[in-house]
């Protein structure tokens, strides 16, 4: 399939946690795997809109690769989410906000978490900045070298195991590039994750609303007591 180019659609339901489904359905390692093989395109949706577009991108004549759609078990985000169809260029992230001192990276639908904490964090005059990077692979250098060039504290959010994942593809990305930043990956830990609800085993493995908004006050406060 890689070495002849075949565009064939992989689309992963249950990416992620899933919940009360047990230990033996979460969809924790699939980025890792994937990353690994050559000619493969690899996403994630922030929303249900993002996954129908690229859903939509995925079947067009002229996306001649494999193609990897991941999105998780549970509820959607928006209200209306029926759009017009639009082709997504593959390989191509987002900036939704900017930021100051700090920019968190997301993979996927983690990015909500993201937008909340955000939210959250202004009554106390934190503002990071947001980038949703839609795509693992091919990542979207010209965004990334935009991210190193404006910002030393990097968190990475995703839905997977942190070994050889999205936040390890920001790793290798600023140690090829010679950038020097502080980062921190939020995502599933090197550990079997059990039973319980959704909610509760994104808090135990801590990439989460409240644990973004834990660790962006950590990096900016250790920041803060190194510069006094």
């Amino acid at each position: 399939m890689q070495i002849q180019k075949l565009p064939v659609v992989f689309c992963l339901d249950r990416a992620g946690l899933v919940g009360e489904d047990g230990p033996t359905h979460h969809g924790c390692y699939d980025i890792a795997f994937f990353r690994c093989i050559p000619n493969m395109i690899i996403s994630a949706p922030m929303n249900e809109q993002e996954l129908r577009n690229l859903m939509y991108t995925a079947q067009l004549p002229e996306t001649n690769l494999p193609f990897v759609i991941r999105y998780p078990r549970g509820e959607g985000v928006m209200v209306d989410w029926q759009k017009p169809f639009e082709k997504i260029e593959i390989g191509k992230g987002r900036k939704l906000k900017d930021g100051k001192d700090i920019a968190i990276l997301s993979f996927g639908h983690p990015g909500n978490f993201v937008q909340t904490a955000i939210r959250n964090l202004r009554p106390e005059g934190i503002d990071p900045a947001h980038y949703d990077i839609r795509f693992v692979k091919p990542l979207d250098t010209d965004l990334l070298h935009e991210v190193f060039q404006n910002y030393s504290m990097i968190i990475t959010v995703e839905d997977a195991t942190v070994v050889g994942g999205f936040g390890s593809s920001i790793l290798e990305f600023m140690n090829e590039h010679n950038y020097n930043a502080k980062i921190k990956i939020l995502g599933i830990p090197d550990t079997i994750v059990e039973h319980g609800t959704l909610k509760e085993l994104q808090n135990e493995c801590h990439y989460d609303t409240n644990a973004i908004m834990d660790t962006v006050k950590s990096l900016l406060g250790k920041t803060l007591l190194t510069e006094v």
